[in-house]
């Protein structure tokens, strides 16, 4: 009985733990490149990429570094 009670205790807080992991928030980026294909030597090329914030709560982006 009292092995029972441990299992369930622990069984209970893996499932908190893990429905506690999928509501924070996180982003989500659909395409992470971009082929520009051939583009002439000095040419100004460009393309938005769309970052979807997922999740239940507030997403912060505190740092964002290019590369």
């Amino acid at each position: 009985m009292k092995r029972a009670v441990i299992v369930i205790t622990v069984v209970t807080g893996l499932l908190l733990m893990v429905g506690s992991v999928a509501a924070a928030p996180r982003m989500e980026l659909p395409v992470s490149e971009f082929d520009f294909g051939y583009a002439p030597q000095n040419s100004e090329v460009s393309y938005v990429f769309w970052l979807h914030s997922v999740g239940d709560d507030t997403l912060r982006i505190l740092k964002v570094v290019p590369g």
